[in-house]
């Protein structure tokens, strides 16, 4: 049974363990060296520990853990942006399954938790990243109700 919850102290090192799947499968992406860094892309374990304690001790972030019977298998981390005037917005910074554990719908639990938690915050909105060639994270994007709104062009000048 699938079920989302949000992490624990104790959950630190399976979620660490995640993130750098999540790090390593962007990694290699088409786009990656572009995308948002959610904060995990050293591997200094401690410094991990320290900023996961941070992000828990933070409320305008979120950090989840999807379970598959009772086992840890994502994760999803988010936070909140204060855009002055123009009110408040959502940052997906990550949403992952383990590649064995996807299509039972735990990234859809994690996503709508995600969802939740940022339209309690008061958020126009939420934006996350779906790198280049990507096709599995525009669809499940797409299906929890994104639209792609704009597509940056980048040329690297060295």
């Amino acid at each position: 049974m699938e079920s989302v919850r949000t992490a624990t102290a104790d959950d630190a090192e399976r979620f660490l363990e995640l993130s750098g799947e999540f790090v390593e499968a962007i990694g290699s992406s088409r786009g990656a060296s572009l995308a948002p860094d959610p904060g995990w892309a050293v591997s200094d374990r401690d410094f991990h520990l320290g900023r996961l304690t941070d992000v828990l001790a933070d409320p305008g972030r979120l950090a989840l853990v999807g379970t598959l019977d009772q086992v840890v298998t994502g994760f999803a981390l988010c936070h909140v942006e204060d855009l002055g005037t123009l009110g408040r917005r959502g940052i997906l910074d990550a949403c992952y399954v383990e590649p064995e554990a996807r299509g039972v719908g735990l990234g859809r639990l994690l996503m709508d938790a995600v969802l939740a938690w940022i339209r309690d915050q008061g958020c126009r909105g939420v934006e996350g990243v779906a790198l280049p060639g990507d096709r599995g994270a525009k669809n499940f994007f797409e299906t929890a109700g994104f639209k792609a709104r704009m597509l940056t062009m980048y040329l690297a000048l060295d």
